[in-house]
């Protein structure tokens, strides 16, 4: 039976040099449940190495974790990828590893790069630079995706800065996108006027959080047929 379920799916972690040092895994899921949100997604910028933590984290707290990534293409936009399983997730995180520019982080310009485990103690530090535009293209993300199990679609398209209208000026067909995400406050109607390809697409509004403070904001829900990640992907496949 199809059920309404509040939904974020564009959170970040402190593993995101950009995100605050209190987005540990346990934080952020916990004041997602808080905020009333039953199903969320860990995005990290190029990476999905707080995953691990933020899904054992959920598991204690009710909370369905999809794993993810915020990539940035070789147009510098973003786009948020989303995957079934741990493994599939780690495994486009190691391809994407592998597929960007290493340039050393620098905490103190940019922030610290924290991998935490469930119990927010800390694992490790990231060293290379996640805020890098990698080598892939927006027209490859949605199959490579598709390769680990996953799908994507490009973010807060509402932008001035990173993000697909941005940077092309539409959202390519070719890309294969079957959504798109705005920012909570986005006028979408107007958007479309400038963008009518978004008439086609599912679109999500997620809070793209960096902070607990603007994680605490009301979610909104989606129809889904069951509260799983299959269920979630299958909305992003068509």
């Amino acid at each position: 039976m199809t059920g309404e379920f509040f939904y974020d799916l564009h959170i970040h972690s402190c593993l995101s040099p950009c995100g605050s040092d209190d987005m540990t895994p346990s934080n952020l899921v916990n004041m997602a449940a808080l905020s009333g949100c039953e199903i969320i997604a860990i995005t990290d910028h190029n990476t999905c190495k707080n995953a691990p933590a933020a899904l054992k984290a959920g598991e204690e707290a009710g909370v369905l974790v999809i794993p993810g990534m915020e990539l940035c293409t070789a147009e510098e936009a973003h786009v948020v990828c989303l995957f079934e399983t741990l493994e599939g997730a780690l495994g486009f995180g190691d391809y994407v590893y592998d597929h960007m520019p290493h340039v050393k982080n620098r905490p103190e310009i940019f922030g610290e790069q924290n991998i935490l485990n469930e119990c927010d103690e800390l694992l490790g530090v990231e060293e290379n630079l996640l805020l890098v535009s990698s080598f892939i293209g927006a027209n490859e993300v949605m199959e490579l995706a598709g390769k680990f199990g996953g799908a994507a679609f490009p973010a807060h398209v509402n932008r001035d800065s990173y993000s697909l209208i941005a940077s092309l000026g539409v959202i390519p067909e070719e890309a294969g996108f079957f959504a798109a995400e705005v920012t909570r406050d986005c006028d979408l109607e107007a958007l479309a006027k400038t963008n009518p390809e978004l008439l086609k697409l599912r679109i999500f509004r997620d809070s793209d959080s960096h902070y607990l403070e603007s994680l605490a904001g009301e979610p909104l829900s989606l129809s889904l047929p069951e509260k799983s990640r299959r269920a979630v992907l299958d909305l992003l496949c068509g």
